[in-house]
């Protein structure tokens, strides 16, 4: 049996890696880089740029006829993704085929070792078994480990048409999921009780490897040739959490900012899903490196450019972190879907506005036509009131009165309303009584006699600051005259 082991000892470094991962390095001569097709995102670096720390860089090696590709250690990387916190690389196929010249299984395993590395076995792998005959193991470290399964791989009596094409369910593929938490696995066969020595003509080989489920559709073909192993020559893609593993949190890491590696002001940090350690990422509506300050770090995303992605069938504005999308003037409805604005009958703002300014002149006109026409009435109906008083003056000893005044020389008087007289002298309501039955008294003489009666004179009344109101009493010089219409 043969047995290879990825990595060597000089990748297995300690875990405090990231005490070189200072801002100096970030935010000044530290840039993404590139090998071949491969894009290399800083914290990542190649040994050429010896920017990134040493447990972070890969070697770019030419594979020949001028191809370079990024290897960690002997293992292909195909991509780095910093947003997912992951890199994929290919992964050793491990192989037990059946030996027509020892006639006895040769095994060929594999076995990698990522401690003490920023990476951990992603559990979107899965241990992956083909064959007809065939029972594979995975396991963590000889002696040390905790962790072992396996899977059976099984065609009735060596029938492998009973087998299916996208199928792996234990005819002829066998499929099973890993925990989290592992940074080594080895594989092996169990040869001795399941081997193809008596169906190898048929299907001579098995398989057996840790690669990346979403990249795996199972074929017959993969039973009875070796197209399985051939197509990315003896190699399969699998996936590698990675994380910065020099403090187990965020909260833990941000207690020292000289080596907390999430540079751009417009990232986030987030604790790993795979075993301690934290990695960055930039805020929502931004995009770049989350891991270098300066204009290559996250940068606004402008989604108004990018329509397939962000939709927006409206008018679309550009805004840091994000973006509005709002239907055109004179519509209302979601712009984000199609169809969604729809026309909208309402008045624009403007127009609404200038109405409001017409109807408001148009109350203030109206409630002022409306006060003049009150006060027109009130004028009117005082006007009428004069008239009347007038006349009741003449009536009931007006004439009589302005006839004396001429007598004593055209003194003047003023007339006052029995409130006034109430409120002005000291007479009360039973004497302002007997004062009305005498003037009454003096009124039925004057019309029995047919001659004038003087006027009842009140001596000594004091009026104080009475003006001039409509009928009742008069006033002349010092005395009080009340005219028979008090008596009413």
């Amino acid at each position: 049996m043969t047995s290879h082991r990825a990595l060597t000892t000089t990748l297995c470094l300690a875990i405090a890696f990231a005490a070189e991962l200072l801002a100096g390095r970030a935010e000044g001569q530290c840039q993404n880089t590139k090998c071949g097709d491969v894009e290399i995102p800083y914290p990542f670096s190649t040994s050429l740029d010896k920017c990134a720390a040493s447990a972070f860089e890969f070697d770019c090696n030419d594979t020949g006829n001028g191809v370079y590709k990024p290897f960690y250690g002997n293992v292909e990387v195909l991509s780095v993704s910093l947003q997912l916190g992951q890199v994929r690389v290919m992964n050793h196929i491990s192989s037990s085929c059946y030996n027509l010249s020892s006639k006895d299984m040769h095994s060929d395993t594999w076995e990698l070792n990522m401690t003490g590395t920023p990476f951990m076995l992603s559990d979107s792998n899965k241990f992956t078994v083909v064959g007809c005959r065939t029972q594979a193991y995975i396991a963590d470290q000889d002696y040390v480990g905790k962790y072992m399964s396996g899977c059976v791989s099984v065609c009735r009596r060596g029938d492998v048409w009973k087998a299916t094409n996208g199928t792996c369910s234990g005819i002829g593929c066998c499929q099973t999921a890993i925990p989290k938490g592992l940074d080594y696995y080895q594989t092996f066969f169990d040869d001795s009780s399941m081997n193809t020595s008596r169906i190898y003509n048929r299907t001579p080989c098995s398989y057996a490897v840790l690669m990346d489920s979403s990249n795996f559709t199972f074929s017959t073909t993969y039973l009875t040739t070796s197209e399985f192993n051939n197509t990315y020559d003896g190699r399969a893609p699998m996936v590698l959490d990675w994380a910065i593993r020099s403090a187990n949190s965020c909260e833990e890491a941000r207690k020292k900012m000289d080596s907390y590696v999430c540079k751009s002001t417009n990232s986030e940090c987030f604790n790993s899903t795979n075993g301690p350690g934290y990695t960055c990422n930039c805020s929502k509506g931004y995009e770049g490196n989350p891991y270098l300050g300066g204009p290559n770090s996250c940068r606004d995303i402008d989604e108004c450019q990018d329509s397939k992605t962000h939709h927006c069938y409206g008018e679309c504005r550009n805004k840091p972190g994000g973006f509005d999308c709002n239907c055109p003037a004179g519509s209302k409805g979601n712009a984000t879907i199609p169809d969604g604005c729809r026309k909208d009958f309402r008045l624009p703002l403007k127009a609404r506005l200038a109405i409001g300014a017409v109807i408001y002149v148009l109350v203030g006109l109206f409630s002022f036509l409306g006060w003049e026409v009150i006060r027109h009435k009130r004028s009117i109906k005082k006007q009428a009131l004069l008239r009347q008083t007038h006349e009741f003056f003449l009536q009931h000893g007006g004439q009589l009165l302005l006839e004396m005044m001429k007598v004593e020389g055209n003194v003047g008087f003023t007339l006052y309303e029995r409130g006034e007289i109430e409120t002005a002298t000291s007479m009360t309501r039973p004497t302002m009584v007997l004062v009305a039955a005498e003037l009454r008294r003096l009124a039925l003489a004057d019309e029995v006699q047919q001659c004038p009666q003087p006027p009842l004179v009140l001596e000594d009344l004091s009026f104080v600051e009475m003006g001039s109101t409509t009928s009742g009493v008069y006033s002349l010089e010092k005395k009080a005259v009340l005219s028979i219409e008090f008596a009413r």
